[in-house]
């Protein structure tokens, strides 16, 4: 498996679904050109773990925002399947859920299990110039913390050398 951190992202280009259940459009890795992207894989819609995660991130999506950084939701299940969700279950999201039907997103970020068509609970950071920064997979019975990825976002635009269990104010090495 070839390294993902610090190399340039894998394009994309994707239906989504908008998070406020309205209709659909499409997203490319160019729209994010000059922004900090979190961009984070989950299994399947309608499932258990994965509505905990997708809206405990659309709860803090204005600290993504503050910290010029847009947020996207990945799954294998079609737009109209994440429009489904958005509109019973799940509710509104402040940010897309994007449709990899094609599973070739998810294959390029390395985050694929190819035996069962699904993907792993991968979580990237890519910088405003499309590099990626950071990399995190969970087996799928394991949700990510949306705190800790805020915490790393913040470490990496300090662009300085962030001691174990920095937080934002502290000094750096």
């Amino acid at each position: 498996m070839e390294r993902i951190v610090g190399a340039k992202a894998p394009s994309f280009n994707m239906a989504i679904a908008k998070g406020d259940g309205s209709g659909f459009d499409r997203i490319s890795l160019e729209d994010y050109k000059g922004k900090w992207l979190v961009m984070f894989f989950y299994p399947l819609d309608f499932t258990f773990v994965c509505p905990t995660e997708i809206t405990g991130y659309s709860k803090k999506y204005e600290a993504f925002k503050e910290l010029d950084a847009e947020v996207i939701g990945i799954s294998i299940d079609s737009e109209h399947s994440h429009k489904a969700w958005i509109n019973s279950d799940l509710g509104k999201l402040n940010f897309p859920l994007a449709a990899d039907l094609t599973k070739s997103v998810a294959r390029d970020y390395g985050v694929l299990i190819e035996e069962e068509g699904i993907a792993l609970r991968g979580l990237f950071i890519i910088d405003p110039q499309g590099t990626v920064r950071y990399s995190v997979v969970h087996d799928l019975n394991v949700g990510r913390s949306v705190d800790e990825t805020l915490r790393v976002l913040r470490a990496l635009k300090t662009g300085g050398l962030c001691p174990v269990d920095w937080s934002e104010g502290d000094e750096l090495l």
